[in-house]
């Protein structure tokens, strides 16, 4: 009896090192969520799956169910997302997007819109370069958005004024506040910053980049979509401790360069 084979496109969100060369991935596909996959000798040279085995490779797929699991039969790399994977820093950020993404998504859920965001946000980093800190404050909105956990920014949720003087992000109640409102204990934001978030969360998916912030519009844009995951999901991530310890390194290296 033959074997069923499934075609996919996927990007690997994890991978597993097992046996003497195999790999067990964790793929999102648009179809089929996140699934298990095997990748039998993918750590060999020899292999031709060994490209689609990494981390952030986002390819076409053969899948062939065996015993229970997805078999990697046979794969096409589409694209490796160079421009990531040649940064440290844009590698540990796309290594968190991949770690947040698996976090949130399931086995056997339609996850097109999710695989998109993904993919956008790491062509966005590698591609066409926009702020590191954009995209993963953009990223992080627009997920949690997509996942029911979309913040409501449309006017304070205790007057209903719709550009509050002094707006605050409630972080645990994920709604907007005027600070005369009782916004104690939450996050201030500043009129570009709440603007910008709107945008991520109720904009067109297409045009989620396309626009660019004041340094302290960015901050607490960033500060804001940070702790507002944190609060959603209840956890750290090892990734995104990682990626800023690599940032913070970085500015300061440069910063003592210009001094000298």
């Amino acid at each position: 009896m033959a074997r069923e084979r499934t075609v996919v496109q996927g990007i690997v969100l994890r991978g597993v090192d097992t046996k003497e060369s195999d790999r067990i991935l964790t793929v999102l596909t648009a179809q089929m969520g996140k699934v298990a996959v095997v990748a039998k000798g993918a750590r060999s040279r020899r292999s031709r799956v060994t490209a689609a085995a990494q981390l952030l490779a986002y390819s076409d797929m053969v899948l062939t169910e065996s015993h229970g699991w997805q078999i990697l039969s046979e794969a096409s790399t589409i694209t490796l997302f160079d421009g990531v994977r040649q940064d440290v820093v844009l590698l540990s950020l796309g290594s968190y997007f991949a770690d947040l993404t698996e976090s949130v998504t399931f086995e056997g859920t339609e996850s097109g819109e999710i695989l998109s965001l993904l993919l956008n946000a790491l062509y966005a980093l590698g591609t066409l370069q926009k702020p590191p800190e954009l995209v993963r404050a953009a990223f992080e909105l627009r997920l949690m958005s997509l996942v029911g956990f979309a913040p409501l920014l449309d006017g304070c949720a205790v007057c209903g004024e719709a550009d509050p003087a002094e707006p605050v992000l409630d972080i645990r109640g994920g709604v907007l506040r005027c600070r005369r409102c009782g916004g104690e204990g939450g996050l201030s934001l500043t009129p570009g910053a709440l603007a910008a978030m709107r945008r991520v969360v109720y904009g067109d998916a297409k045009r989620l980049y396309s626009f660019t912030l004041s340094p302290e519009d960015q901050k607490r844009m960033s500060l804001a979509a940070e702790a507002y995951v944190r609060a959603m999901l209840e956890r750290d991530f090892r990734t995104l401790d990682f990626y800023k310890s690599l940032r913070g390194t970085i500015s300061t290296a440069e910063s003592v360069k210009n001094k000298n």
